[in-house]
């Protein structure tokens, strides 16, 4: 992996410095330290040297190889958009996310890395930035090394980077836009999580975009990341997800929750350039707009 960015700002910096402005983590510039190499102006520098203003800043490391704990599965997958360091892949509603016990193989991770080794790609260990559960159709982001990972993840906790999310609910919202702030929590040999005021803070975001027949078609922004964090939201205000079995919701025809990631956008801190994606509704939830 090889990328090269032009410091543009009136006074030296620390390569570090710089590096974590740009999303870096302490940990990968330690490995970039030891594994890698830094060049300033095209030339081999020390980790401690300064950037000046105008002078590019080249990094470099290994190329990754891939993990063979991971199957390689032929199965396709649809891509939205990819480039030398991202994938974003639109899943269909029933394809998982990892391997798991469940699915060892052929999941989103399969596939990729099935991809990425039959194209000979210097990387081949692919890191998924988003997932969605097997039920949830729609956009996530794929790094294609470690670096990429490292990079996005200051967006990640810091919740910019942008992901919304159409959703069909029962009845009638109380507001056309509200926030829902509920702690989540777990509960030991439960696949449901609950509201509880021991359970880890939640913001979901909502607007409502259509009403119709006694359902609602609603956007929603994460705020925080907690594991079905819509589904718990939305059936602690009365209003489970259509499909949605396991929170109350009523079942549908092809037995899947009315749920997808919709929209994706970032600030690319390679390219320092802002990239936005937006998946085609499903049928299923389209006839609600």
């Amino acid at each position: 992996m090889e990328n090269t960015w032009i410091y543009t700002c009136a006074e030296p910096i620390k390569i570090k410095q710089y590096l974590s402005q740009l999303g870096m983590g302490h940990r990968m510039f330690n490995d970039l330290k030891h594994t890698g190499t830094i060049l300033v102006d095209h030339r081999p520098v020390r980790p401690t040297t300064k950037v000046l203003p105008n002078q590019p800043l080249t990094i470099k490391f290994p190329a990754e190889s891939r993990d063979e704990t991971v199957a390689l599965s032929d199965l396709p997958f649809e891509t939205v958009y990819e480039d030398d360091n991202w994938l974003v892949v639109n899943k269909a509603v029933g394809e998982v996310s990892v391997p798991g016990p469940t699915q060892p193989n052929d999941t989103i991770l399969n596939r990729v890395t099935g991809y990425l080794v039959s194209q000979q790609a210097p990387n081949q260990r692919p890191h998924l930035v988003t997932r969605l559960d097997r039920g949830t159709a729609g956009l996530m982001l794929v790094a294609k090394h470690n670096v990429a990972t490292s990079m996005i993840s200051q967006q990640v906790q810091q919740h910019t980077m942008e992901k919304y999310y159409y959703a069909v609910v029962t009845g009638t919202m109380p507001e056309q836009h509200g926030m829902i702030e509920a702690p989540i929590l777990r509960v030991p040999d439960q696949a449901a999580r609950v509201i509880d005021e021991a359970g880890q803070p939640a913001r979901t975001e909502y607007w409502v975009l259509a009403e119709q027949n006694g359902y609602s078609l609603v956007k929603l922004r994460l705020h925080s990341g907690r594991t079905h964090q819509i589904r718990v939201h939305l059936s602690s205000l009365g209003h489970p997800l259509v499909g949605d079995h396991l929170y109350g919701g009523e079942p549908t025809a092809d037995n899947h929750q009315l749920l997808q990631a919709v929209e994706l956008a970032f600030t690319d801190p390679f390219t320092l350039q802002r990239r936005e994606f937006k998946a085609p509704l499903l049928p299923e939830i389209e006839k609600f707009s």
